[in-house]
């Protein structure tokens, strides 16, 4: 089980660590509205995927426990970026010029996108147009996993009186390579079969549930120090929320189960960076006159968001208290979530 959990982690800490090294930081050069614009289009994809996937899950069967009765998993959850978010738009930008007029988001092609930053900055109360050249980082679609975003967490589920069931989902706090990672979530499944009359006396099962969870990420960036940019003490963090309201349904029999489920998904996140940052950009003068080296001040609480209705399908099979499931949800970023349960009661 630790092993399968740190494979997921491992997965999921890619996602913003592998190229938290490789240049994004560049983007701090440009004027602190347009450095937002940049960091916002490259990496809302994988912060929507964050979304979709904490969304997801929840349930592998439409029928509640036993008071006191309860099950285990271990869940994985893999959200495809959409193809319109492949690409932002990076036209009408006012200290950058490209010869492109869009640029790959994090889930978008490897392709770097090469940018002109044109600045006035003063110093020593004399204003210069100053000017500095970066490229624009490509994308990770050929390395993110079938092109997803991964989101893991362990799961309890517990039955309660009144054919409820409470589920806590958690993710132990976890370092991995320079990064934090923890997921805490809980929701509320509650079983209505018995709303409907004679329905109960068929295997299917019939619930409605709620869900919210959040996720923290903290990573730590190396020192930097090039002819363009230099960047000390440097980090970010991403905290995400996210909540999904659904009815689900199920047949139950023995072996194999089928569930399903329509509803809504929701949610939050804020991106922070914080750092000792500089850039040098040409002047055009002679030297030494030709360069000024500035303090950069990055974009502080970078908001993303992500909504929409979802549908479930899925499958379960079930060997005494072990269960193996899995099921696909059609959604903006459509995800296919799987994992093991050991279930008692």
């Amino acid at each position: 089980m630790k092993k399968k959990i740190l494979i997921l982690v491992s997965l999921f800490t890619f996602i913003f660590t592998s190229k938290a090294q490789e240049g994004f930081e560049n983007i701090l050069l440009a004027d602190p509205n347009d450095a937002s614009k940049l960091l916002q289009g490259y990496f809302n994809p994988a912060v929507k995927g964050f979304i979709y996937g904490m969304n997801n899950g929840w349930y592998h069967t439409a029928k509640v426990h036993k008071t006191l009765g309860f099950d285990i998993s271990l869940i994985g959850n893999l959200s495809m970026a959409s193809s319109e978010d492949k690409a932002f738009d990076i036209s009408g930008l006012n200290s950058i010029t490209s010869t492109a007029t869009t640029a790959p988001t994090f889930a978008g092609n490897d392709t770097e996108t090469p940018m002109t930053v044109t600045r006035t900055i003063t110093v020593n109360g004399t204003s210069r147009q100053v000017s500095a050249n970066f490229n624009m980082l490509g994308g990770l679609q050929k390395k993110l996993p079938l092109g997803g975003f991964t989101t893991p967490a362990i799961q309890a589920n517990v039955g309660l009186p009144f054919d409820t069931e409470l589920m806590v989902r958690y993710l132990p706090e976890t370092t991995f390579k320079d990064s934090n990672i923890n997921m805490i979530g809980i929701g509320i499944k509650k079983e209505i079969t018995s709303w409907f009359g004679p329905i109960d006396k068929l295997p299917l099962h019939v619930s409605l549930m709620a869900a919210y969870s959040t996720l923290d990420v903290n990573y730590t960036l190396k020192d930097i120090n090039t002819s363009v940019f230099q960047m000390s003490n440097a980090g970010a963090e991403l905290q995400v929320k996210a909540y999904t309201v659904q009815a689900i349904a199920s047949l139950n029999f023995p072996f194999i189960s089928a569930y399903g489920g329509i509803g809504y998904s929701s949610g939050t996140s804020t991106f922070k960076m914080k750092g000792t940052y500089k850039g040098t950009y040409q002047t055009g003068l002679a030297a030494p006159n030709h360069e000024i080296t500035e303090t950069l001040t990055p974009p502080s609480n970078m908001e993303f968001d992500a909504s929409g209705m979802k549908t479930t399908l899925g499958a379960r099979v079930s060997l005494l208290f072990f269960k193996i499931f899995a099921d696909y949800t059609f959604q903006e970023y459509n995800t296919v979530s799987a994992g093991i349960a050991f279930s008692f009661r």
